[in-house]
């Protein structure tokens, strides 16, 4: 994990890299995002692919307990560290790759902790997401979009939509001008907070 030390007040942001691939087409597309930031924006960034962790445990209805690891216990106090999270993730069999997925199922584990104040503290702040694909259709891309919108909405988090890119082999979003357009004002956008799809506006 690297840690940008200049840190203003009001925001700081979580990428969380969830692709197999170092340095692949998404974070590529991520970090061209960011450094449309302003001067001093606190960014923190995790490569799930290369940080231990586990398979997530469901042991909600268990009579024993789950014990953290360190890396575990790390992911968590940069998540709750964080005023935006920023969920990076190439689009595989049409969601999230299985790292970023993984990701999410450990928050249903902090929320479920003994004493945990896990959704209360991540209430209000908001919610992100990068893919690049292969397809040119961005309604390919549905299946990842419902999953963090309808999280962000469960979280009472904001959701600031997706920026999406083409490509395939490496490197190549760089030649997608549109998404490298959009990426400049991407974190720019309104993030209002969101609710489900059946509970109306």
């Amino acid at each position: 994990m690297t840690t940008d030390p200049s840190r203003p007040a009001d925001r700081s942001f979580l990428f969380v890299l969830g692709s197999s691939r170092a340095d692949g087409n998404s974070a590529l597309l991520a970090r061209a995002a960011a450094e449309q930031l302003p001067a001093g924006t606190a960014q923190h960034w995790v490569d799930l692919n290369t940080l231990p962790l586990p398979d997530f445990q469901d042991g909600r209805h268990d009579t024993g307990t789950w014990t953290a690891g360190e890396s575990e216990r790390e992911l968590r106090r940069a998540t709750l560290a964080a005023t935006d999270v920023v969920l990076v993730s190439p689009l595989y069999w049409y969601t999230l790759s299985a790292q970023t997925k993984r990701y999410l199922d450990f928050w249903s584990g902090w929320l479920t902790e003994p004493g945990s104040d896990f959704h209360e503290r991540m209430a209000g702040r908001t919610l992100w997401g990068v893919t690049v694909m292969a397809a040119d259709e961005e309604s390919v891309a549905d299946g990842l979009v419902t999953t963090l919108h309808n999280s962000a909405a469960y979280m009472n988090m904001r959701f600031g939509g997706v920026l999406f890119g083409n490509g395939s082999r490496p490197g190549q979003v760089r030649d997608d001008e549109r998404a490298m357009v959009r990426a400049k004002t991407f974190f720019q956008n309104e993030a209002p907070l969101v609710r489900y799809a059946h509970e109306g506006v």
